[in-house]
């Protein structure tokens, strides 16, 4: 995991900044409700007025206030005084609040007592204007007055009581002349706009997180998939056989993806969800209707607990049975000509249709869950909404909440339920990804069993000697030797010809030269150094290989021979074809050299494909030619005059040859016999077909004695 961390730590500032503006898309969006509240209760419902206290109030009013309150020390340094009117100072809103909490029952009792309330001139059993009457009682006994009136609404909510003293507001507006139509539709247009701003900002910190989450995801999964890769390419086949080819390619492509959707899902839902989530639950703290929130919640932790314990071991499953299908796939697709030349067309397409159809049945089985799960939270989501309408109408009946904030709890109840309904999705796909993450993590955290010299040593000359001193090699967890104790020398400018039965160990040994597997006991020395203390690319960059199987690459026959070098070198391309006998097929090919070549060559015989195999070695021009059995699928003429032609060209070089024709080591300088992983024998033919039986044996098997002696 630590590699893979190591690539995120990239993107750190980045990461940083996508969630500050994440928190930002949550700022706005939790805004909102609170403002479509404030349009309903204050805008329409109040006039527009927000506070239960007068901007501007006659000083005939304020003083009546001022005669009776308990803090009209406080009272009167909010107001300003200008020709009979008092008006507001610019407060902070805790000092609005505070002056509302403040002057909110002295002033509604005051604009009763202005307003000739016929309600309290009839419990006082008063035939007079009730303004006279107030004015000629004593300060005392205007206070009593005024407690005993507010003993009669004491019992009201908060809410009741702000909405009457607001209408006292309204009352004292339209006493000095102000338009409450105009006041009304200001403040909803002023809060109109502010909402659009928040709604414009809002888009903006979306787009911006889509984009830097989306850029994010895809950089990080690109070096990813690279650093994959190329940590495949540097595994030995000890590596390749312990993970298999199926699984390396999934994990390269399939389970990068998976990362890359997890990472993206994580920077646009699972930072996003908690912050709206918890957010909109500290908006409703308080609030009477929090029992239906948490029954809500309740229920989708239920159905989220249900998924994990029935849905998650098959999520689990999915990447197991991918890599199994591409298996298949793959072996199905290499192996159509045995599989049509035995008939087994029929067995095959049952063998395919049982592991897809497991893999199907295993994504219908959590489609077919994930499903359900939507319209179960989508209803859940709705009857919280009715539940929510029904018990907030009983209390706007009773005027202990307003239609505005009985919406915004609505729409915050939303948020909260959308909240843990993303959170629940992310955490049953959240296993899947996990599981590519340690798939993933298992490629990088392999340590190639051929390892780099750290500090690595330069070669002592050009020469491309190789010798092999007292090399022993066993396969990983093999009961024995494949080889055994093997020395001999192949010097600059001879040709040392490896032959033996099949199984005797031929292909290990060569590719013991390369580092495709490094030696159990013993060294193999390139002019002098040992292969284990030198740069391996320095090594393999002096060395022209020709596979048992040619491989040829998707592109032309010109990309291919020049494959790793300047593909403008005609002079080379034309000559390497022609040293490999390629030059004349090549030529009766449309677009000759540009001829396309499909992937693994199949568009050319098995010829063909050998001999630009060779071609490419010989374009190189190394130091050290290796051809393991690479004449084995050319006729005898072909073979004759491409290694006549070979030797003219590479008379300066080492050649190695891995051979099952005796024909194709006849003429070599030296002959190595091996014979169930051991030196049975080494010398030039005649030499060897005098004095080592396992060489005359092998030799007679093909041809004729007279030949052999010809």
């Amino acid at each position: 995991m630590k590699s893979i961390f190591k690539i995120l730590k990239k993107f750190t500032i980045p990461i940083i900044i996508t969630i500050c503006l994440l928190v930002l898309q949550a700022e706005f969006d939790l805004s909102l409700p609170d403002y479509t509240a404030n349009i309903i209760n204050i805008g329409i419902q109040e006039k527009g007025i927000e506070y239960a206290y007068p901007n501007v109030v006659r000083k005939s009013i304020l003083d009546k206030v001022l005669e009776i309150s308990d803090d009209k020390e406080f009272i009167r340094e909010q107001y300003n005084l200008d020709n009979d009117k008092y008006y507001v100072k610019d407060l902070k809103k805790e000092d609005k609040e505070l002056l509302e909490d403040k002057i909110i029952k002295d002033f509604m009792f005051i604009m009763m007592i202005d307003s000739n309330n016929e309600q309290i001139r009839n419990s006082l059993n008063i035939n007079t204007d009730l303004n006279t009457f107030y004015s000629m009682l004593p300060v005392e006994q205007k206070i009593a007055m005024k407690n005993n009136m507010l003993e009669n609404v004491s019992n009201l909510d908060d809410t009741m009581i702000k909405q009457m003293a607001i209408e006292s507001v309204k009352q004292e507006y339209q006493n000095n002349g102000f338009d409450l139509d105009k006041l009304q539709i200001d403040y909803i247009i002023s809060n109109g706009l502010k909402m659009i701003c928040l709604a414009l900002l809002l888009m903006v910190c979306a787009i911006s997180v889509g984009f830097l989450a989306s850029r994010i995801a895809t950089k990080f999964s690109y070096l990813l998939r690279e650093k994959v890769v190329s940590k495949i390419m540097s595994f030995s086949s000890k590596e390749f056989n312990l993970f298999s080819l199926a699984s390396l390619i999934t994990r390269s492509t399939n389970d990068v993806q998976q990362i890359q959707m997890i990472i993206f899902m994580f920077l646009r839902i699972i930072v996003f969800a908690p912050i709206m989530g918890f957010g909109a639950l500290f908006k409703v703290l308080g609030n009477q209707m929090n029992w239906v929130l948490a029954l809500a919640v309740g229920l989708i932790l239920l159905i989220v607990l249900f998924l994990f314990i029935f849905a998650m071991p098959k999520f689990k499953l999915i990447q197991k049975l991918v890599d199994k299908l591409n298996l298949v796939t793959r072996e199905r697709l290499t192996g159509i000509p045995v599989i049509r030349a035995f008939g087994t067309v029929k067995v095959e397409e049952k063998r395919f249709a049982d592991v897809n159809n497991d893999l199907a049945k295993t994504i219908q089985f959590c489609d077919r869950v994930m499903g359900i799960m939507m319209p179960t939270m989508m209803f859940i989501m709705n009857g919280v909404s009715i539940l929510i309408i029904w018990v907030g109408a009983s209390q706007i009946d009773a005027g202990t909440v307003q239609i505005g904030t009985l919406m915004a709890f609505i729409t915050y109840s939303i948020q909260v339920i959308m909240s843990f309904l993303m959170i629940s999705m992310v955490s049953i796909m959240l296993p899947r990804s996990l599981i590519s993450f340690k798939r993933v993590a298992e490629v990088l955290n392999k340590e190639s069993s051929i390892l780099e010299n750290e500090n690595p040593e330069e070669f002592k000359n050009n020469e491309g000697t190789v010798e092999f001193k007292n090399v022993s090699f066993s396969y990983p967890d093999a009961d024995g030797e494949v080889l055994s104790d093997i020395s001999f020398k192949a010097k600059k400018g001879t040709t040392t010809a490896i032959i033996g039965s099949t199984g005797s160990g031929k292909s290990t040994l060569i590719n013991l030269i390369p580092r495709f597997f490094d030696v159990t006991k013993g060294s193999i020395l390139v002019d002098g150094t040992d292969i284990k203390n030198v740069d391996i690319h320095a090594l393999r960059d002096r060395i022209g290989y020709v596979p048992q199987k040619g491989n040829l690459f998707f592109g032309t026959i010109k990309s291919n021979v020049l494959f790793g070098q300047d593909e403008n070198n005609e002079k080379v391309l034309k000559e390497a074809c022609e040293v490999a006998q390629a030059s004349d097929f090549i030529s009766k090919l449309p677009n000759e050299y540009n001829y396309a070549v499909s992937q693994g060559g199949t568009n050319v015989s098995g010829g063909q494909r050998q001999r630009l195999s060779i071609a490419r070695a010989i374009a190189k021009k190394p130091e050290i030619y290796i051809f393991d059995d690479s004449f084995s699928a050319l006729d005898f003429k072909t073979d004759a005059n491409l290694r006549k032609a070979l030797r003219e060209y590479t008379n300066d070089a080492t050649i190695l040859i891995v051979a099952q024709r005796i024909s194709t080591v006849l003429n070599a300088d030296q002959i190595v016999v091996l014979d169930s992983g051991k030196v049975v024998g080494i010398g030039t033919h005649e030499e060897l077909f005098k004095n080592c039986d396992v060489y005359k044996e092998i030799a007679l098997s093909q041809l004729k004695e007279s030949e052999l002696n010809a």
